[in-house]
Formats: C-alpha cells, sequence, structure tokens
C-alpha cells in the first residue's frame, strides 16, 4: 500500500471545499445587500407600497438564501477544518472568532428585518450605510487569514 490519498475521500474533500466556497460567496452577497436594502427601506416610510416591497425582498433574502447559505458555510466550514486537522492552528481560531462575529452580525440583521416587518425600525438610512461595511472588513480578515495563515 501506497501512502497516496484515498480518490474518493479527495474529491468528498474538494465537493465539500466547493458547497463551502459557493455557500460563503451567496451568504456574502446577502449580508452585503441586506444592509442595502434597510438603507432604503429606511428612506421609504412615508411610501406604503415601496416599504411593502422592501419587506418582501428582505425577508426572501433572509429565508432563501441568507440563513441556508450562512448554516451551509459553517457546516462545510466545520468538516473541511475537522478533516484538514485544522482545530489546533492558531489562525484558524481567528478566523473561527470573526466568523462568530459575522454570525453575530448576521442575527442582527435578522433582528432589524423584523423590526422592519413589523414596522418599529429605530435607525436612519446612514446608520445602514454605516454598518453595510462590516461584513466586507471581516471578509477581507477571513479572507487574508485562510490564504496567508500568518501563525501556526
Amino acid at each position: 500500500m501506497s501512502g497516496a490519498p484515498d480518490t474518493e475521500a479527495v474529491v468528498l474533500y474538494l465537493w465539500i471545499k466547493t458547497l463551502h466556497i459557493v455557500a460563503v460567496i451567496s451568504w456574502m452577497a446577502g449580508m452585503l445587500y441586506l444592509p442595502r436594502l434597510f438603507v432604503y427601506h429606511a428612506e421609504a416610510r412615508q411610501n406604503g407600497d415601496a416599504a411593502e416591497t422592501f419587506k418582501v425582498m428582505e425577508g426572501r433574502l433572509l429565508r432563501g438564501i441568507m440563513n441556508p447559505a450562512a448554516a451551509v458555510s459553517v457546516l462545510a466550514g466545520a468538516w473541511l477544518a475537522w478533516d484538514a486537522g485544522l482545530w489546533r492552528d492558531g489562525w484558524f481560531h481567528a478566523k473561527v472568532a470573526l466568523v462568530v462575529i459575522l454570525l453575530g452580525f448576521h442575527i442582527f440583521l435578522s433582528r432589524q428585518a423584523l423590526a422592519f416587518r413589523e414596522d418599529r425600525n429605530a435607525h436612519s438610512s446612514r446608520f445602514y450605510r454605516a454598518i453595510n461595511e462590516l461584513p466586507a472588513v471581516l471578509m477581507v480578515a477571513i479572507v487574508a487569514l485562510v490564504i496567508i495563515k500568518p501563525w501556526p
């Protein structure tokens, strides 16, 4: 027997990695778009038809894309980390901490969508413009950790 990896295991790993990357891209698209929808929604308070349209768009984005993509990202990422033995690496601990912050932001956005749906949003469009940058900053830091692996 050679020390070569099992071909089926390698193929499975690559499919899980593909699934993880596609899910992360989908999740991040939603994380960047939902606050932008909130900007427009906050500005459309007086217009009932527009506000109702934003409620539908926000709900569909969360339930149809962001929630499933976040779940798949985390589950596939955990499988990849376990399979590759990354749990002991310092850079990976930092990545997980940033992903937890991203998940917290996801929950925050979900609560804001609920507040809009219930017509009790308390924030301005300027607030949503400002927070729109957080997922982008987290994404850059997470990708840098994965690619550079600055410490073992």
